[in-house]
């Protein structure tokens, strides 16, 4: 990406430093297990602290754009709430199912023993039916998104996880009885919502009363996108390095996984994207809500693969792999939504494709 982007010079080799943090994290889970496992434990109802704290510093920058004065205005476009809806709820647990099955059953079948297929499947559907809480706040940030209107998608989907989650699992992989980790999604919602709301609204009113809202957005906002993109090969870092033993363990099973997974996420931004297209929804709506369903939940998705199958179970590793591939993915997915901006209304982005008004 470019300087005009007002995206930081890290984005040029993004695509090397993502590849770097991935293999410098994957060695040091190996190298340095004990350590590794001791700062695991740093976790409240299976939400990693260490995790949160990268995570927080990617998500800042849009935490401060957040203009609580204007969420009252979410209600005047729909279209776009809509749209994140019937992706996340009607759409994505089934598609998630079927590519699951297509190739954990059938496509590789020669690969995986039925009952290990049986298991990626039952994870890899505990990830479709979650939508992301956290992650989607930076994505919709890199993409130019509107920062109100995340929140409230996420607050949204937030409030239907609590009631449709356990019900699209079990119809799905036919369970008789789920236990929900109810915890986790509670301590998710505080740790990766809550608390960098609250610091982002302070800070916000901050920095208005020493500078003004302008320099907030055309200056401090800017700038921080370097922090944004630092943030995330830290995540990538910190999340390799837990996983770094079942990567090394399981390099084929992984390899495996991976697929479908990868064909679910493009598959479902697409769907979104085109969905906002059709429905002429604005540029800086339509980008939050293609990445909302892209992206997982995945510290609810290994919380109940893990309560649901045990932490060694084909089940709670495709939930795992599923970890690992959400941020490279989801980083190509937000230059392919930067480069089509065009294709919207009202783009809001300093692109010079974006000159032109489609």
């Amino acid at each position: 990406m470019s300087k005009k982007s007002g995206l930081s010079v890290f984005d040029r080799y993004l695509s090397v430093w993502v590849i770097l943090c991935m293999v410098l994290g994957a060695y040091l889970g190996v190298k340095f297990l004990s350590a590794v496992k001791s700062l695991g434990r740093f976790s409240v109802a299976q939400v990693s602290i260490p995790i949160a704290v990268v995570l927080w510093i990617m998500i800042f920058p849009m935490m401060v754009q957040i203009d609580f004065g204007k969420l009252k205005d979410v209600y005047k476009h729909p279209k776009a709430m809509w749209i994140t809806l019937i992706v996340n709820w009607l759409v994505k647990p089934f598609t998630m199912f079927f590519f699951a099955v297509l190739f954990f059953k059938f496509m590789f079948s020669s690969f995986i023993p039925a009952n290990t297929a049986s298991g990626y499947v039952a994870g890899a559907v505990l990830l479709g039916a979650a939508p992301c809480t956290a992650m989607v706040f930076v994505w919709s940030y890199l993409s130019g998104g509107d920062p109100n209107y995340t929140l409230a998608q996420v607050a949204v989907n937030d409030l239907v996880v609590i009631v449709a989650y356990a019900p699209i699992v079990k119809f799905l992989l036919g369970l008789n009885k789920m236990v929900i980790p109810y915890s986790t999604v509670f301590y998710s919602v505080v740790i990766y919502v809550l608390i960098p709301v609250i610091f982002g609204y302070i800070f916000r009113k901050f920095i208005i009363r020493a500078k003004d809202e302008k320099w907030l957005t055309k200056v401090f906002v800017k700038d921080m996108k370097t922090v944004t993109i630092i943030g995330l090969l830290l995540t990538l870092i910190v999340i390799f390095m837990f996983q770094g033993k079942a990567i090394v363990q399981n390099p084929v099973a992984v390899i495996l996984i991976m697929v479908p997974l990868i064909i679910q996420t493009y598959f479902i931004f697409f769907v979104g994207f085109v969905m906002a297209k059709w429905s002429n929804v604005k540029y800086s709506l339509a980008a939050p809500a293609a990445m909302i369903g892209a992206s997982n939940f995945f510290e609810l998705s290994v919380a109940t693969a893990v309560i649901l199958f045990g932490l060694g179970s084909p089940a709670t590793l495709a939930t795992v792999v599923g970890v690992l591939v959400e941020v490279s993915v989801m980083l190509s997915l937000v230059s392919i939504m930067k480069k089509s901006c065009s294709l919207f209304r009202e783009c809001n982005l300093d692109l010079p494709q974006c000159k032109v008004s489609v």
